[in-house]
């Protein structure tokens, strides 16, 4: 390892990295594999038994390791979701939600703190991308909420708040992390990224050969208006975006959900509806790949900064039945947590505010 005047970030190290820092510091590799798992098991180090009191204050010299600090927690009274706003070590904080379902509890997770990517309904990007999240942090979220509920979360979106591939190091470290067999195992089949569509970080993805979910943020269904609410278009269109979509699936199989969130008045029309569904099936749908295509439809949540107003049932009714007319399954997602507000990025800005009143 690399001298560095900063510590060692141990959560954020795989078990090879973990075995190397306890060889540097005069520890049989053993310790590797123990601290690994009692680690993402959840214990701080002052918890874990089965390493020496001498042990511990040489790994404390040189390393670190903390979790997310719960600052505030929401949980519905409607379908038990719970939302965290979590405290890191330097004073920022950041937002994840936990999902109830059927098939198990999903977790939400942020993957910086902020965001660049400035799409103009989404509250976390309001002020910007503040850093990005080491692996530790985006693993702390999900170690921190099974400790605290006392249960197993079985399920990850990487949704919350920070662009996934505008962090693309650490992601990829993450979800090695998440899946190996002596942490949180959890199968990258569970895993669902979303992306905004910064085309060479799916490309890249593209070669990593790790079959999660990939969705794509698309919110509308021709250049023009996708660019008035969402920056990144301008850079990579939606025709290059979509080519993406075809190479990633032709190259992994896995299919791609597209999340499409409905403003009123802007992108929810009938003819919206029939401009998609033309778009998705001549861009995706060929002789030579022909796609599931499956698109996730999504009121917009209104924030206090925009004047973006949600769809009413009608129009959002009409949107889905128009794009299953043209082959295209489409769903509305259930809108978890509603009475406290687990909608992304508003908790955060709450906390930021109240701050700056201070």
């Amino acid at each position: 390892m690399e001298e560095s005047t900063t510590k060692i970030d141990l959560l954020s190290l795989d078990k090879d990295e973990l075995t190397e820092f306890f060889i540097q510091i005069g520890e049989p590799k053993y310790r590797a594999s123990q601290l690994f798992t009692q680690m993402h098991k959840g214990l701080l180090l002052d918890e874990i038994t089965n390493i020496s009191k001498a042990t511990k204050a040489k790994i404390s010299e040189l390393a670190s390791y903390s979790l997310p600090v719960i600052e505030q927690k929401l949980v519905s009274a409607i379908d038990g979701t719970v939302k965290y706003l979590f405290g890191l070590c330097d004073g920022n904080c950041i937002e994840s939600v936990v999902m109830r379902y059927e098939h198990g509890i999903t977790i939400c997770i942020s993957s910086q703190v902020g965001c660049r990517m400035g799409c103009r309904f989404c509250a976390s990007t309001i002020d910007g991308r503040v850093r990005d999240l080491a692996p530790s942090e985006l693993l702390g979220q999900i170690i921190a909420a099974e400790r605290d509920l006392g249960e197993r979360i079985s399920n990850i979106v990487m949704m919350g708040i920070g662009e996934p591939l505008d962090n693309y190091g650490n992601v990829i470290k993450f979800l090695h992390l998440v899946g190996d067999k002596d942490g949180l195992n959890i199968g990258y089949r569970h895993i669902s990224l979303s992306t905004c569509g910064i085309v060479p970080k799916i490309k890249e993805l593209e070669k990593e050969n790790l079959p999660i979910t990939l969705s794509i943020s698309l919110h509308a269904s021709n250049d023009e208006k996708r660019s008035e609410i969402m920056p990144i278009n301008r850079k990579y269109g939606i025709g290059e975006l979509l080519d993406a979509c075809r190479s990633y699936f032709a190259a992994t199989g896995r299919r791609i959900s597209f999340e499409y969130t409905l403003i009123s008045g802007k992108n929810d029309s009938v003819g919206d509806a029939e401009e998609l569904a033309s778009l998705l099936n001549s861009k995706l749908r060929s002789k030579n790949v022909s796609m599931p295509i499956h698109v996730n439809l999504i009121p917009v949540n209104e924030v206090d900064e925009r004047d973006f107003v949600h769809s009413d049932k009608k129009a959002i009714s009409l949107f889905a039945a128009t794009l299953e007319k043209r082959g295209i399954r489409a769903t509305v997602r259930r809108k978890l947590g509603s009475d406290i507000n687990a909608s992304c990025g508003q908790l955060r800005r709450n906390s930021m505010k109240s701050k700056d009143l201070e």
